[in-house]
C-alpha cells in the first residue's frame, strides 16, 4: 500500500512559478514509480509527467515540456513538480500517482496507477 499527500497548489499569475510536492508513504520511494496528472474543470485527468524509479528516465506531456520539471529526493520520500512559466491553461487540479510495475518504462496512462493523492489546486489566472 501506497499513501501519497499533495502540497503546494495556490493561486498565482501568468508567468509564476510554483513547486508542487508529493509525499510518499508505506514504501520507500526508490521501489516505486510516480507520475503526475491534472484534471481541469470539465475534462478528463490527463498525463502531466513521470520519472522512472530508477530516475534515469523522464516523460512529460509536450503541453508542459521545458515548462515543468519532475524531480526525486529518495532521502525525503518526495516528489516533485517545478511548474515554471505557468498560463491560464495550467489551471487544474493536480494529482501525483504511484505504481510499483517495472522501472523500465515510463507510465503515462491514468490505468497504470493504482495509488492516488488527493490533489491540490492550481489556478493560474490570466
Amino acid at each position: 500500500q501506497v499513501e501519497l499527500v499533495e502540497s503546494g497548489g495556490g493561486l498565482v499569475q501568468t508567468g509564476d512559478s510554483l513547486r508542487l510536492s508529493c509525499a510518499a508513504s508505506g514504501r520507500t520511494l526508490s521501489s516505486i514509480n510516480v507520475g503526475w496528472f491534472r484534471q481541469a474543470p470539465g475534462k478528463e485527468r490527463e498525463f502531466v509527467a513521470t520519472k522512472t524509479r530508477s530516475g534515469d528516465s523522464t516523460s512529460y506531456a509536450d503541453s508542459v515540456k521545458g515548462r515543468f520539471t519532475i524531480s526525486r529526493d529518495n532521502a525525503k520520500n518526495t516528489v516533485y513538480l517545478q511548474m515554471n512559466s505557468l498560463k491560464p491553461e495550467d489551471t487544474a487540479v493536480y494529482y501525483c500517482a504511484a505504481n510499483v510495475l517495472s522501472s523500465a518504462l515510463n507510465y503515462r496512462g491514468r490505468n497504470q496507477y493504482p495509488y492516488w493523492g488527493q490533489g491540490t489546486q492550481v489556478t493560474v489566472s490570466s
